[in-house]
């Protein structure tokens, strides 16, 4: 299923999960306008063709644990490069980890304790590249869910 087979319905349903991926299938068939039946017979296609890749929970990491967020680019050179990502895979600080265009290789979104666990953490990655960091103070645009493509504006 490519993105411009995706019918109303779909994306209704795919709007319901992106609000509560724990919402029961009865509260999904009426967000979708199907019955139950229907309803999971579309998620399952969904999934099948991977444009659901999967459920999850999301965390407040400062509540958790980590009341500091950094977003950080990273300039590696191509040798450098699988070591990088074998180690950031293995660093728990790291929620993400984008290949990019432009003067970085990477942009990762991290976490820390503090800000001594931060240092730390560059401290661990400033010999594979040349690193940026920008510390989070706050979120005014939380992560958002995906909308039709070309819509005017999110419902």
């Amino acid at each position: 299923m490519q993105t411009h087979e995706l019918d109303d319905v779909a994306w209704r349903l795919l709007r319901a999960l992106q609000r509560d991926a724990r919402a029961p299938l009865k509260t999904l068939a009426e967000a979708a306008g199907l019955s139950v039946a229907a309803t999971a017979e579309r998620l399952k296609r969904l999934q099948d063709v991977g444009v659901v890749q999967r459920f999850a929970v999301e965390l407040d990491a400062s509540k958790a644990g980590y009341p500091v967020k950094a977003i950080i680019g990273i300039t590696a050179t191509q040798p450098g490069k699988k070591p990088l990502l074998e180690r950031l895979r293995q660093a728990p600080e790291v929620l993400e980890c984008h290949h990019v265009a432009g003067a970085d290789s990477y942009v990762l979104t991290v976490v820390a304790t503090g800000l001594t666990d931060l240092e730390r953490f560059i401290g661990t990655i400033n010999g594979y590249g040349e690193t940026r960091t920008s510390i989070v103070f706050s979120t005014p645009i939380e992560r958002r869910g995906l909308v039709p493509p070309g819509s005017a504006k999110r419902s």
